[in-house]
């Protein structure tokens, strides 16, 4: 993977790369990208964990939730989920809806990764009433209504880096000198990212950086375009253009997790390591509603969970076995709602196409 960011540098006019490019290919390389290759990511033996992993309660109250209000909602029984991973929220989801309906759910999956198509494909074998449907990207999977689903997807979009230094706004570049990546920084020159920091009104004090998320308008575009009906649930880890602000994030969120680790510097490890920003909801929200989806609630996840009624999953007695499924699920639950736990980083944004009654309440 060096060796190919190597290549690309060099064939590059000014020879140096921007952050989004180098992203591009660390992650998405068609043979050594990070989320391409055939190599565990998730769970103790890859470098992250996400909430479907830790507890599969977290897809099933999702999926419960939804067979339950699907049809007030005023929705067919139709999910699309975008980046499924390994195929654990996806089971447990059709799990919690068939704990709760026999209807047969159509559930959409896009996936770029072969490797984990490959791990979903295995995962979800032998679940009943559900068609499990595939599409390279949103808009030709065919569905115009339902439910949207993504979890820690967009914090994975490549990003450009900015930082203000003497009053000037620089991009950091990325080039290649003496055998190593190195970071150059150059008075910016795109206009998308003039743009998009006006549309959002950030103001970078001297010495900050920033990452400016310009993959987020074409994907959100192409998802409301061809959403006729239907709401958009985002789980992900970011910050309100204020949060933004705060003197803590001077130096940006920019990281790379190996092997649990995390690592500051992310041109180490190129392919081998997650790299990982986090997601300006602010912009989410004003690029939904430039294109037709309307902002309905923004919530931490662990209230979301509660609102869903994932208080009503815990068993109604001690086991006094720690091993038993009782206990281990009970143990997951409180792990998502007690104060401290994996569900605090996390948000749960609602947006929505064609749902007018919702007036900003989705519970």
């Amino acid at each position: 993977m060096k060796e190919i960011i190597k290549q690309f540098i060099e064939a590059s006019p000014e020879k140096m790369i921007s952050y989004a490019e180098y992203m591009e290919l660390a992650l998405y390389h068609p043979e050594e990208g990070y989320y391409i290759k055939e190599r565990k990511k998730i769970g103790k033996e890859g470098d992250f964990y996400t909430s479907s992993n830790v507890a599969d309660i977290f897809g099933k109250l999702i999926g419960k939730w939804f067979a339950k209000s699907f049809k007030s909602l005023d929705l067919p029984p139709s999910v699309c989920e975008i980046g499924a991973g390994n195929g654990r929220f996806a089971r447990a989801f059709i799990q919690g809806w068939n704990e709760v309906n026999e209807e047969t759910l159509s559930y959409w999956i896009v996936e770029a990764s072969p490797y984990h198509r490959k791990l979903q494909a295995a995962e979800l074998n032998g679940l009943e009433n559900v068609d499990i449907l595939y599409g390279e990207a949103f808009e030709n999977t065919g569905m115009k209504q339902g439910m949207v689903f993504s979890n820690e997807l967009f914090d994975a979009f490549p990003v450009h880096v900015v930082e203000r230094s003497e009053s000037v706004l620089y991009e950091v570049f990325v080039s290649y000198e003496n055998g190593q990546l190195k970071e150059v920084m150059v008075p910016v020159m795109n206009d998308e990212i003039f743009r998009f920091i006006k549309d959002q009104g950030i103001q970078l004090a001297e010495g900050q950086r920033i990452e400016i998320p310009l993959t987020y308008e074409p994907f959100i575009k192409s998802i409301a375009e061809n959403l006729t009906k239907g709401i958009m649930l985002t789980v992900d880890y970011g910050y309100t253009k204020e949060e933004w602000m705060h003197p803590s994030r001077r130096h940006g969120s920019l990281r790379g997790y190996y092997q649990h680790q995390m690592h500051h510097d992310i041109l180490q490890h190129p392919g081998k390591m997650d790299l990982t920003s986090h997601v300006h909801f602010d912009a989410l929200k004003s690029i939904g509603e430039k294109y037709g989806l309307s902002f309905v609630q923004k919530t931490r996840q662990d209230e979301f969970l509660m609102a869903a009624g994932i208080l009503e999953e815990l068993a109604e007695h001690n086991d006094p076995n720690p091993f038993s499924e009782a206990s281990k699920r009970n143990r997951a639950i409180r792990s998502l709602i007690l104060p401290g736990g994996i569900s605090q980083s996390f948000h749960v944004l609602v947006q929505a196409k064609g749902m007018g009654g919702l007036d900003g309440k989705l519970f």
